[in-house]
């Protein structure tokens, strides 16, 4: 009996591996519709095609996480697995940055997983897609310059170039929950949430099973009591679609939407308190 691990659908064939010298030429090259940008050729194995040439944007590309007062640029080439153990991040994000991103898989793919990969794919599992959506984040595009990822989120692939994941410091407090079946499995649904200091409370929902999804309410979930808070985040909930697939119905995920989202906010409360207490 033939081995499972010789099937086609696990290996990638391509006819051509071209190294560009520079992004200019990368782009040139990337305009052919049979062109594919390799990343960490993890997400490539999802795509059932030939690639007629694929290239490598290793060398072009930057693989760190720069801080500033101001924000982060985060490199194309960064991976998952940098983004899980990021002190600056995950202080900012009051450890979203790593729920985001520790049950992808296992450790061996985060570390070959890269932001560019996910962010540019718009899957709709992408844990690390639903997160950063709730922040003040920008995608960077080598021709179409800075653009808001909840912009970014909607648009159709193209033949452009994300070079970096922006994200801007405005001092806001958020949380990231998830649902999975199993520990490494893809989520079933996932949801971010974020208060700003204007008194609004952005919402991410993704795995739905699209791509993921962003409203902005005015008002803080964390400022409620917690029935007016689940009862909330159930109305939160319903502003979205929900489809069905093998790993949960519509209406399931419609539900855990509204849970998880509560569970986000009851964790901003805390967050909020413990800032008070230390300031005492």
């Amino acid at each position: 009996m033939d081995s499972p691990y010789t099937e086609d659908k696990f290996v990638i064939h391509y006819k051509n591996y071209v190294k560009p010298k520079d992004l200019e030429e990368a782009f040139a090259l990337n305009a052919g519709k049979s062109a594919v940008i390799a990343g960490g050729f993890c997400f490539l194995r999802l795509q059932q095609k030939n690639i007629g040439t694929l290239l490598d944007l290793k060398e072009l590309l930057s693989d760190q996480i720069e801080e500033t007062g101001d924000g982060f640029r985060i490199g194309a080439m960064v991976s998952l697995r940098q983004i899980e153990l990021h002190e600056g991040l995950n202080r900012y994000t009051a450890g979203a940055a790593a729920d985001c991103t520790r049950h992808i898989v296992g450790t061996q793919f985060r570390n070959c997983a890269t932001v560019g990969g996910s962010i540019f794919g718009r899957f709709g599992f992408s844990d690390l897609l639903t997160c950063f959506l709730v922040m003040d984040s920008w995608v960077e595009l080598y021709k179409g310059g800075q653009v808001p990822l909840a912009e970014f989120a909607e648009m159709k692939p193209d033949g452009d170039i994300m070079t970096a994941l922006l994200i801007k410091k405005t001092g806001m407090n958020m949380a990231y929950e998830m649902m999975r079946n199993e520990a490494v499995d893809f989520p079933v649904l996932s949801a971010a949430a974020a208060e700003d200091g204007a008194g609004n409370t952005r919402i991410a929902v993704g795995a739905r099973p699209s791509r993921a999804g962003l409203v902005t309410w005015e008002g803080q979930l964390s400022a409620l009591d917690a029935k007016e808070r689940q009862e909330q985040a159930a109305r939160l909930a319903d502003t979205f679609n929900y489809g069905s697939n093998m790993r949960g119905s519509a209406e399931y995920r419609r539900y855990l939407a509204g849970v998880l989202l509560d569970r986000a906010a009851a964790r901003i409360a805390a967050q909020k308190m413990n800032r008070e207490e230390k300031t005492r």
